[in-house]
């Protein structure tokens, strides 16, 4: 994914984190260098944070390379793996 994590949100100016860097290039363009987090994306989208976050989730089970992997752990937990 790069190293973003001076970036910053272009219509707020808020720090973005990984997650809100690759679903602005999912839902935007994937070749995108201007950011947006997720209460500007929801704007944007008129949908909630909390679908926002539904759809990373549904990415990351798909195998899109935008987010960290989906793993299931022993307990049959979700999880992020962190980078």
């Amino acid at each position: 994914m790069g190293n973003d994590s001076a970036s910053r949100c272009v219509a707020c100016g808020d720090p973005v984190s990984a997650d809100e860097i690759g679903l602005t290039k999912k839902l935007i363009n994937r070749g995108t260098k201007e950011f947006y987090c997720f209460r500007c994306l929801s704007e944007h989208f008129r949908i909630s944070e909390e679908n926002l976050r539904e759809m990373i989730i549904r990415f990351r089970k798909q195998g899109c390379t935008l987010f960290s992997p989906w793993v299931e752990d022993d307990n049959q937990n979700h999880t992020e793996v962190k980078s």
